[in-house]
């Protein structure tokens, strides 16, 4: 499997709870290997959108239909489905990582397409810098 991730500028500085980012951050990227085959590609890449840190977790893995896209964030929703190795979920992650998102005033939503992989995103408020 292949992972590429671009670096963050220096002068993109997030305000959020760290812990709370390290928790989004290693749900949707495990999730993305979950649902990539082992030759595939996983990219994390973050850009700064008006005031925000927008961050994009991208495989090229199962993809996801869009009437479960509407229902992934859900907590009360069970949606767990087998990864690419027959991986089982608890059907938890995607809930608490939207309320982690919304705690710290961001907002995360998907891209995807069946047999196409998916793209995760997600953004938190930056920090203005004064020089």
């Amino acid at each position: 499997m292949n992972v590429s991730l671009n670096e963050i500028g220096e002068n993109e500085i997030a305000y959020t709870d760290k812990d709370m980012m390290k928790l989004v951050l290693r749900n949707l990227i495990s999730n993305a290997i979950k649902f990539t085959e082992a030759n595939g590609e996983i990219n994390i890449q973050s850009e700064q959108v008006k005031d925000f840190l927008q961050i994009t977790v991208a495989d090229n893995g199962k993809g996801i239909s869009k009437s479960e896209q509407g229902k992934l964030f859900d907590i009360r929703e069970n949606l767990s489905t087998d990864g690419t190795a027959e991986e089982k979920g608890t059907d938890l992650g995607l809930g608490l990582c939207k309320d982690c998102v919304d705690k710290n005033h961001g907002r995360i939503w998907v891209e995807s397409e069946l047999g196409k992989g998916s793209k995760f995103h997600f953004t938190v408020p930056l920090i203005q810098l004064v020089n």
